[in-house]
């Protein structure tokens, strides 16, 4: 349960919001900044604070939550965790990664605490999709899909750069971008294959492919009008990935790639809404999901040759133009110079993603994990990586109390 803030710390919560989802950062971390002072208790608040700006020596806004943080045993779990994340985001801004991310462990421990997950069930999942849907069964079910050439899919493991992609292709003009869309899982839901998939497949009827492409075509184009291209970033879709291309033949498929040791840690480092992502709280638990997201997409690539386009983070934000160039023309639209300026462009975004998508290309997340290779061996071990390093295997412990600094 989080702690509620005062009333009207409430309203200028949901204002920061709003303004954070369109870009209006500076207007955003106002609103908070006088949330947090209406309710100083509120971890909420000083969570939502610390993601839209970054904190600097002696910064004003650390020892209130230093404050906090020596009642945190009192805090309700979720409190605990929204405070420990935002001291991991201050003191990783700061240099102090050790110290952030004894924080990081701290509130992932405390989520997980209260997440449902079955790993062996999750990687069984991952498993049970590649017997079902195979090169025999794509070839044999090929021809039978919409051929609507409007849908883009996005996707890949979350925090790989998938929201950096889309927002490149909605500053296209021919461009609307649909955030992350839940119409093919209920495209499925509606042909009686999403409940049971991916055993539900070797029931399929073939006609039953074009009204999946049409439903979910038409649920596109409900929201997004007569855009060419209209782009579905749900990154979970690798998983419905067969039979994307079955039910859409024409439609363009990225693939978000990024060094497993950043993407693994962007992603225990974020703190995601209750109940998803279950794999991210645990570093081991998320080397071994990875680990078995990339075994489906090698399943992908060998069943599906030429279908997706692979776009490799690194590549993005250290030299920008030719991999916008290869996504802009791999979904079959001239190239339009207002695709450089990206973080310019006027559209709300929900992920995780929303304030660094506003920044220009910077390079400042690439291998930011090298140097401590010591506090994420579960991880490293977990994805098959060598750490021949003193005290592999220990977690730190985490500072569940602080002492206020004067700064």
């Amino acid at each position: 349960m989080v702690t509620a803030p005062a009333p009207d710390a409430e309203a200028l919560y949901r204002r920061g919001i709003a303004l954070e989802q369109f870009g209006h950062l500076a207007e955003a971390r106002a609103a908070f900044e006088s949330a947090v002072a209406l309710a100083p208790h509120s971890a909420l608040l000083h969570h939502s604070l610390a993601r839209v700006d970054r904190f600097t020596p002696g910064d004003p806004r650390l020892p209130p939550m230093q404050v906090l943080a020596q009642q945190m045993a009192s805090l309700p779990p979720n409190e605990q965790t929204f405070l420990c994340f935002a001291l991991g985001k201050a003191y990783a801004d700061l240099g102090e990664r050790d110290r952030a991310f004894r924080y990081y462990l701290q509130g992932n421990a405390v989520r997980r605490r209260g997440t449902k997950y079955d790993e062996a069930t999750a990687l069984d999942f991952l498993q049970r999709i590649q017997h079902r849907i195979t090169p025999e069964f794509i070839a044999a079910n090929r021809g039978y899909g919409a051929d609507s050439p409007a849908p883009v899919f996005i996707l890949g493991m979350p925090r790989s750069g998938s929201t950096l992609v889309e927002q490149i292709l909605a500053s296209h003009p021919q461009v609307h971008a649909g955030g992350e869309l839940r119409h093919f899982g209920e495209a499925l839901l509606s042909a009686g294959i999403g409940q049971r998939y991916p055993d539900s497949v070797t029931s399929l009827q073939q006609p039953s492919l074009r009204e999946i492409g049409e439903r979910y075509v038409a649920a596109l184009r409900a929201t997004a009008g007569p855009a060419l291209r209209i782009t579905d970033k749900m990154p979970t879709n690798y998983l419905f990935l067969g039979l994307i291309r079955l039910a859409l033949p024409n439609a363009a498929i990225i693939h978000t790639r990024r060094d497993p040791v950043d993407c693994c840690l962007s992603n225990f480092t974020t703190l995601f809404a209750p109940g998803r992502l279950g794999y991210t709280y645990d570093l081991g638990a998320l080397g071994r999901y990875y680990r078995g997201y990339e075994a489906l997409m090698r399943h992908w690539n060998a069943a599906l040759p030429g279908t997706m386009l692979d776009v490799q983070y690194e590549d993005l934000v250290t030299d920008l133009e030719p991999a916008a160039r290869r996504i802009i023309a791999h979904c079959g639209l001239e190239w339009d110079d207002a695709c450089l300026q990206f973080h310019d462009a006027p559209r709300q975004v929900r992920t995780a993603s929303v304030v660094q998508v506003r920044e220009p290309i910077h390079a400042r997340a690439i291998a930011r994990w090298r140097g401590q290779a010591a506090l994420y061996a579960p991880l490293l071990q977990a994805l098959g990586l060598d750490a021949p390093i003193a005290g592999v295997g220990r977690e730190p412990s985490c500072p569940c109390e602080e002492r206020p600094t004067t700064g």
